[in-house]
C-alpha cells in the first residue's frame, strides 16, 4: 500500500473558524458558466492551501481550464443517463457485454499470477475485476483524453455538485505536489483515472502499488487491478458478490446504477464460470 493519507477536508464552518472567515467568505461562489471561472479559482486558492495543497498544486489550479466538455457529460447524468435507464438486456448489447466476457477470460489467462496474487491478498475472484476493466476502459483500450485537474475544478466550480466533487479536486492538486499527477494528466471527462477509472480521492484512499515500484499510478496495470480490488474488500465485497448475497454491496459501492452493477456481477460470473 502506498504511503498516501487521505484528504482530511477542511470546509464550511471549520474552515471559517480556522481562517476567521464567514461562511459565505469561506465557501467561493460557484457558477454555472465560464465567466466567473477565473475569479473562482483566486478565491478557492486558498481553501486548497487550508486543506494541504502546496505550491505545485496551487500552479496546477491557477493553470486550469473550465472545461466545457466535462459539463456537456455532467449534465447527461442529471438527465438521467442511459445507465440509468436501461434494462440488463439493452445496457449489454450497448456495453458489449459478450466482448467483455470474451476477452476478460484471456486476460484473465493472461494474467493469472497477477489474479491469483490479488485474490489471495484481497479475497477478490478474477471475473468482477475483469468484467470492470473491460467495462471501464475496454481494458485500457482507453482511458480518458480530459484534463483532470480541470475537469475536477470545473466540476467544484460548477453548482450542481460542488461538495461531492471538493475532495477529488483537493486529492488532485495533492497528487500533484507529490509528483503523480501534473496539469497535463489526462481521465475522463468526470476527472477519473486509470485503467479503472478512480477519482482522485479514491486514488488516496484505495490505491495500491502492486508492481512494488513505490508508487501508485493506475495507467499501470498491476497497480490499478490491486487498487481496484482493495476499493471492493472495503466497501463488503467477498467471493459471493451475485444480487442478493452480501458481497453484492461491493459492487453497488463501485457504480450507483443498477444495471451496471447487475452486469458486472453477471460478466464475473461468466468469466470466472
Amino acid at each position: 500500500m502506498a504511503k498516501f493519507r487521505p484528504v482530511r477536508l477542511i470546509t464550511g464552518s471549520v474552515l471559517a473558524f480556522a481562517l476567521g472567515l464567514t461562511a459565505a467568505q469561506a465557501a467561493p461562489q460557484c457558477g454555472n458558466s465560464a465567466s466567473g471561472f477565473d475569479q473562482w479559482k483566486r478565491e478557492f486558492a486558498p481553501v486548497a492551501q487550508s486543506n494541504g495543497v502546496g505550491q505545485r498544486g496551487l500552479q496546477a489550479l491557477a493553470a486550469a481550464r473550465y472545461n466545457s466538455s466535462t459539463i456537456k457529460a455532467d449534465r447527461a447524468v442529471k438527465k438521467g443517463g442511459s445507465a440509468f435507464t436501461m434494462s440488463l438486456g439493452t445496457f449489454c448489447k450497448k456495453r458489449g457485454c459478450d466482448a467483455i466476457v470474451r476477452i476478460g477470460k484471456q486476460k484473465k489467462k493472461e494474467n493469472a499470477r497477477l489474479l491469483a496474487n490479488i485474490e489471495q491478498r484481497f479475497g477478490i475472484p478474477a471475473g468482477p475485476l475483469m468484467a470492470i476493466w473491460g467495462m471501464e476502459t475496454g481494458f485500457g483500450r482507453f482511458t480518458g483524453n480530459q484534463p483532470v485537474i480541470s475537469s475536477a475544478a470545473t466540476l467544484v466550480y460548477d453548482c450542481r455538485r460542488s461538495d461531492y466533487f471538493f475532495p477529488h479536486l483537493i486529492a488532485a492538486l495533492r497528487m500533484v505536489d507529490s509528483g503523480l499527477f501534473s496539469t497535463g494528466t489526462k481521465g475522463a471527462a468526470h476527472a477519473e483515472y486509470g485503467h479503472t477509472q478512480f477519482l482522485p480521492n479514491n486514488i488516496l484512499r484505495f490505491g495500491v502499488d502492486g508492481n512494488g515500484d513505490g508508487r501508485v499510478d493506475l495507467k499501470n496495470v498491476n497497480d490499478a487491478l490491486y487498487s481496484t480490488a482493495n476499493f471492493l474488500r472495503a466497501h463488503g465485497m467477498t467471493r459471493n458478490y451475485q444480487p442478493g448475497q452480501s458481497g453484492f454491496r461491493g459492487i453497488e459501492g463501485w457504480n450507483a446504477a443498477s444495471v451496471y452493477q447487475q452486469a458486472i456481477a453477471q460478466m464475473g460470473a461468466q468469466i470466472d464460470g
